[in-house]
Order: C-alpha cells, then sequence, then structure tokens
C-alpha cells in the first residue's frame, strides 16, 4: 500500500499516527514472520495513561460500550503505528488478515461485538478494502494496566 496515500487518509478522517508503542514487559511489538507480520495486543494509550481503564457491564458503572468503542479505535490505530514503524513504512502492507479484540467485562455482558467494531471500522475506514478481516471478540475478567480493552493485529505484506 502506498505509504502517503494511508497517511493522507487518516489525515482526512482527523486521525493521526500516534508514537509507535512501546512494551511494557518482555516481548516485541511487531514480529514479521514470511508475508505475515503479528501485532503484539495494545491497550489504548495517551500521553502514557490508560484511556477508559475499567471493566463493561460492573454494576457499579464501569466503562460504557461506547468508551470501550473508542478505547478499541484508539488501539487499533496504535496499532499500525507499531506496524508501520516495525516496518519503514505502509509500502509492504498488503492488508490486515485478522483481529482479536479481548473486552474487560463482567460475566454476564454480551456487547463484545460491538466494542471489537471500533477496531473493525477504524480498519476498513484507513485501509479500504485492505482493512477487511477475519475477528474473534473475546470476553475476559481483565487486562493489563487495567485496560477496557486490547487489540491485536495480523497482517499480510507483499
Amino acid at each position: 500500500m502506498d505509504d502517503e496515500r494511508i497517511l493522507a487518509r487518516l489525515s482526512e478522517l482527523g486521525l493521526e499516527l500516534p508514537p509507535a508503542p512501546t512494551p511494557v514487559a518482555s516481548y516485541v511489538p511487531v514480529r514479521v514472520s514470511g508475508t505475515l507480520a503479528f501485532v503484539a495486543g495494545q491497550i489504548p494509550m495517551i500521553d502514557g495513561e490508560v484511556l477508559h481503564a475499567g471493566r463493561l457491564g460492573d454494576a457499579a458503572g464501569g466503562v460504557a460500550v461506547d468508551e470501550a468503542v473508542d478505547g478499541a479505535r484508539r488501539a487499533a490505530l496504535q496499532g499500525l503505528a507499531a506496524l508501520r514503524e516495525a516496518l519503514g513504512s505502509f509500502g509492504r502492507l498488503a492488508g490486515i488478515v485478522a483481529v482479536t479484540v479481548y473486552v474487560a467485562s463482567a460475566p454476564e455482558f454480551a456487547d463484545h461485538p460491538t466494542v471489537a467494531n471500533g477496531a473493525s471500522d477504524l480498519l476498513v475506514d484507513v485501509l479500504g478494502e485492505a482493512g477487511r478481516h477475519a475477528r474473534a471478540a473475546v470476553g475476559t475478567s481483565s487486562l493489563p494496566l487495567g485496560s477496557s480493552v486490547e487489540v491485536a493485529l495480523t497482517a499480510e505484506l507483499g
């Protein structure tokens, strides 16, 4: 894909790539194997702070679905930033193959697909057809740093 075209599309959408995230534990942000790039799970961060920390569906309030959707969008954007940093540009990116979205939630919460749509829609908005992907939306009791959402990407390289 054309690096400048993707950056221009981000600008059209009123978005910009954040700085590529740095690992908070013992892993690499992106691992390339053959024609696939595996982007480590991203939790939404702004200026070093977790965006919308907490769980969805908690009786004591917790995180609202629209907040988690926003977090999933941010995490997907960070995934793109990590991918670009690892590859040097979007030039080798052929598309997004798969996305896994983890949602920290109470056991009775069942709207994981809506939260995951935040990441999916962002990728399609930015990359067009190349952003369409297979997906899993998974509920979990907690996520790193208290995040409400985490997004992992698998990209195909050309």
